[in-house]
């Protein structure tokens, strides 16, 4: 774990905490991927988040998929998403004293998913979304041997519960930031999908779903910067609408 850094317990489950000095009264939760990557040990996400003045907070979640679904492998009564507004969000709020809209949800893949539809179901809440190769078809996994396989009673009941089909036509996010590298086969078609569904209705959206990873850079790492970048902008036009 890289400095700044802590490992502490939200509710019953451990989460990375990021609060250096001289942060602004704003944060950002981080929703990891299937492979429960955690940028505590991210010298480049880690950096910007300086740079940002951001706190973080990274709940450890398992293979999830944040949904409002009972998933042994992370409880075997309350949702992750239960836990994220019960428990998490409040912690938040509480000990870094965070106003009104003033925590921002993103995360990879299916942190990213989680993030966005978490978003659309509750744009009061998070008014501000990111994602980076976002595993927007969820569905498409079920089957292979996650969780998502007794989470849900098939295929179709999970594409149900995607992000693409909690967007709402008059609320939405005023905030909300995707990418995707077009060679990724498994996420890129979710998030081509949602970029197209968003511009039919109107909803105001940043995606990137055209930039290619530069040689010797992983995705994620090459977009950090400009997701970061999008959510301090997008927390400091909130805080200014509050003033």
């Amino acid at each position: 774990m890289l400095d700044g850094w802590t490992r502490t317990t939200i509710g019953t489950k451990p989460a990375d905490v990021f609060d250096s000095p001289g942060a602004l009264p704003q944060a950002l939760l981080y929703l990891h991927s299937l492979a429960e990557e955690s940028p505590a040990t991210d010298a480049t996400f880690t950096a910007l988040l300086r740079q940002h003045r951001l706190r973080c907070v990274v709940p450890h979640g398992g293979p999830c998929w944040w949904a409002n679904r009972v998933c042994a492998d992370f409880d075997p009564e309350l949702t992750p998403e239960r836990y994220l507004f019960d428990a998490v969000v409040p912690w938040c709020e509480a000990t870094w004293q965070l106003g009104p809209r003033a925590l921002a949800i993103a995360g990879v893949e299916m942190g990213g998913q989680g993030a966005v539809r978490l978003a659309f179901k509750h744009p009061e809440r998070f008014p501000i979304a990111a994602s980076i190769s976002g595993a927007f078809d969820s569905q498409d996994w079920y089957g292979r041997g996650t969780p998502l396989d007794e989470m849900y009673d098939s295929r179709e009941r999970a594409r149900q519960d995607t992000a693409v089909l909690h967007i709402h036509a008059h609320r939405w996010p005023p905030h909300l930031w995707f990418c995707c590298v077009p060679t990724d086969a498994a996420c890129y078609r979710g998030n081509d999908r949602l970029h197209e569904k968003l511009t039919a209705i109107g909803v105001p959206h940043t995606a990137d779903i055209d930039t290619h990873a530069k040689p010797g850079v992983h995705y994620e790492e090459q977009m950090a910067g400009p997701m970061l970048a999008f959510i301090a902008e997008a927390l400091a036009k909130e805080s200014k609408r509050l003033m």
